[in-house]
């Protein structure tokens, strides 16, 4: 569905790639919403989050080379969007049935692709 329309990319360490897969696999392999699922997931939703906002807000002061001081703040307003998006997440996450899961699981899925060959 995502490449049905426009979007925006961050890239992810490849470790993280593989076990976000890994994660997915397993835990649709369980297919229980326990609390070991949702605690792997959302560890797994908040890395990758982490990731997402430091390539998002972060990367593009390292491109125009920012002061430490600049980084500094816009790194403590991340840290503060974060925590925010921590609490959503979890209280989302707790209220989970399998078949949510499953939804999850899919939408991640999706989302996660392979780097193209140069």
């Amino acid at each position: 569905m995502l490449k049905q329309q426009s979007h925006i990319v961050a890239p992810i360490p490849d470790e993280l790639r593989t076990r976000a897969l890994y994660t997915i696999e397993e835990l649709r392999e369980r297919g229980k919403a326990d609390k070991e699922a949702i605690d792997q997931l959302y560890n797994l939703i908040i890395d990758m989050t982490e990731t997402g906002l430091d390539f998002f807000f972060i990367e593009p002061l390292r491109r125009l080379n920012a002061s430490k001081m600049m980084l500094s703040m816009a790194k403590v307003g991340i840290s503060s969007m974060l925590k925010g998006s921590k609490m959503v997440v979890h209280k989302v996450l707790k209220k989970l049935d399998d078949r949510s899961l499953a939804s999850i699981l899919d939408f991640l899925e999706e989302i996660i692709h392979q780097p193209e060959d140069a």
